[in-house]
């Protein structure tokens, strides 16, 4: 429990996991990216999951996507991509895959204990198949032969990346599992934040949640005056109007001029009610 509470207090550490979970957090949607097309609307479909009273048939048609986007396990370097729809997608989700599985082989290298050694029945030393299979341990592939098609176990990187994130948090929180784990070095510490970082900025920029503006096409239909959209690491978009606070759209207790969240529903609403009205 020290050995917790010393990590978590080490801003390294803190920053790690944050970016670890924001990682794991948002692969769902990535993957589901993958078998879409590239959404030219603002803001990007993936960013849109409290908009689904909106569009319930989209929301039923995203669903069944993600659920075969996350049948098996299998690594992503591994499986068959038929025809993916979003390149950009598939392409961030291989390279953000492929990081963290690398760096939870480095860290259980250097971090993790060997298997320790027991006597089976004829008194002849082998593996303790207990400890080997500690579920708190990460396994690194194996290999027959050398060449592509030589893996002959995934591996804990069969579990998938949403494990190798967790994983990969609690060393770098230092979480005590016994004498399995020792004290990570600092140098290390750095080597999983930089690519927890780097991680986290791929799948966002895939997704389009790292911070870009976009000038809606639509006037507010309160004011008339121009809509930006920006969405905002994280996944929260934010529309705001060019007026400003004298904007006269209905505030309810929010800024005026500005729909972030689910005050966003008002103004996809407002939208869709002037795009419904007929010609004058």
């Amino acid at each position: 429990m020290t050995t917790t509470l010393a990590y978590a207090s080490v801003p390294v550490a803190h920053r790690a996991a944050v970016d670890l979970a924001a990682v794991r957090e948002q692969w769902g949607d990535l993957l589901a990216a993958i078998g879409r097309r590239p959404a030219a609307e603002w803001p990007p479909r993936e960013c849109t999951g409290f908009l689904d009273q909106l569009a319930a048939d989209d929301r039923a048609e995203d669903d069944e996507q993600s659920a075969e986007a996350m049948i098996g396990r299998l690594p992503l370097v591994l499986r068959e991509h038929p025809a993916p729809l979003n390149l950009d997608a598939l392409d961030a989700a291989i390279e953000v895959e492929r990081e963290l599985f690398d760096l939870a082989d480095v860290v259980a290298e250097q971090v993790q204990r060997s298997v320790r050694p027991a006597r089976d029945s004829r008194g002849r030393c082998v593996p303790d198949q207990a400890d080997a299979a500690d579920p708190a341990r990460w396994h690194p592939p194996t290999h027959r032969d050398a060449g592509p098609a030589s893996a002959a176990s995934a591996g804990s990187r069969g579990f998938g990346l949403h494990w190798a994130a967790v994983w990969l948090e609690g060393r770098a929180l230092g979480e005590a599992c016994g004498d399995l784990f020792e004290p990570m070095p600092a140098r290390l510490l750095d080597d999983v934040a930089a690519t927890a970082r780097r991680a986290r900025r791929t799948v966002e920029r895939a997704l389009g949640r790292d911070g870009r503006t976009t000038s809606l096409a639509e006037a507010c239909p309160w004011c008339g005056g121009s809509l930006t959209g920006r969405a905002r690491p994280g996944g929260e978009p934010v529309v705001t109007c060019s007026t400003g606070e004298q904007c006269s759209a209905p505030a309810d207790g929010r800024r005026c001029g500005e729909w972030r969240g689910a005050d966003l529903v008002t103004l996809w609403a407002a939208l869709a009610d002037v795009r419904e009205r007929p010609a004058a």
